[in-house]
């Protein structure tokens, strides 16, 4: 940690938790509040996403079964036997990432499109199982009792908490990222995104290294989407396990510069602004997913690298500030 503190661009991230917490706290305004905590979703889905994606170069279209399954775990516990949140958000990260260490060692023996096939059908099983199990409420999911919310001064108290917790894992998610990056662990999975068999042979033990950072990137999605659906006060199949949510986490690590930490969050605020306006828009309500298509394609075609690429090419000298 005293090795990060003494580069600049972890105050950058220090800077960005604080306007996140405090922007909307001055003046109470809520419609703020609401904007930025979706923001903090997508940057911590897309920062995680980026450990697997941009660090060790295996596309994961199935991430969002760490959000769902998270939400359920959390929820469940709150609301059927009173744990306290901040114990069920800590089960909820410490249960999913053992099951994704678990499916990891067996999916990750697979490559390319057969590892991102299989991601997308993991996503799929889990869905099915949850929709059929009855203690979690099947298909018609869980309604959270308003009582839930007293121990935490009530719903309205429990959001602005919800919000900063939200603030506090994105910042976690940026810091892990950047702490990997920089790590002889990160080194390891940049070398095998390069060339597998080559890290292989150099010594990195490349089974080891890709099943723990695809469990790494399993806990704070797990802990954010504990967050999101009691801040909802509800939770379903349908909203959990959505796979256009792990698709534009995709395209947010294109869109910012997969591989690098500002890249990913400068890409997931941008494109949850313009999904905000989409949304808002009469004209281009139903285009959403059509825009993130794309968009992608743009991307993968004329800038690769993204918009952190494309600063650090106009840019040389910011490659020594941000990450």
């Amino acid at each position: 940690m005293l090795r990060l503190m003494r580069r600049p661009f972890f105050w950058i991230i220090a800077l960005v938790i604080a306007v996140f917490a405090l922007a909307p706290a001055i003046g109470d305004d809520v419609e703020l509040r609401e904007r930025l905590a979706l923001a903090t979703v997508y940057i911590t889905l897309a920062s995680n996403l980026n450990l697997m994606l941009g660090y060790a170069g295996y596309v994961n279209f199935g991430s969002i079964v760490f959000f769902g399954l998270g939400g359920y775990i959390c929820v469940w516990l709150v609301n059927a036997h009173n744990v306290p949140l901040a114990a069920s958000l800590l089960a909820a990260g410490i249960g999913v990432s053992a099951l994704a260490l678990l499916f990891g060692l067996g999916i990750l023996r697979l490559r390319g499109a057969f590892f991102a096939l299989s991601t997308i059908g993991i996503n799929e099983a889990v869905q099915a199982f949850v929709q059929n199990f009855e203690p979690w409420g099947g298909s018609a999911g869980i309604y959270i009792s308003p009582a839930v919310f007293q121990p935490l001064g009530g719903a309205a108290r429990a959001l602005w908490l919800i919000y900063f917790m939200l603030v506090a894992v994105m910042g976690l998610s940026l810091y892990l990222s950047y702490a990997i990056k920089t790590s002889k662990f990160g080194l390891g999975l940049l070398a095998i995104g390069q060339n597998e068999d080559a890290a292989a042979v150099l010594g990195v033990p490349t089974p080891l290294y890709k099943a723990l950072v695809y469990s790494t990137s399993a806990f704070l999605p797990a802990i954010t989407g504990g967050l999101y659906f009691f801040k909802s006060a509800f939770i379903q199949p349908s909203d959990a396990f959505d796979l256009s949510l792990s698709t534009e986490a995709i395209v947010i690590a294109m869109l910012g510069g997969q591989g690098t930490v500002t890249g990913v969050a400068l890409g997931a605020y941008l494109y949850e602004e313009l999904r905000g306006y989409l949304l808002t828009s009469e004209t281009f309500s139903h285009f959403q997913l059509v825009v993130s298509g794309v968009l992608l394609l743009v991307i993968v075609l004329f800038f690769p690298g993204g918009l952190m690429g494309f600063i650090y090419s106009r840019f040389p000298r910011t490659q020594k500030v941000l990450e």
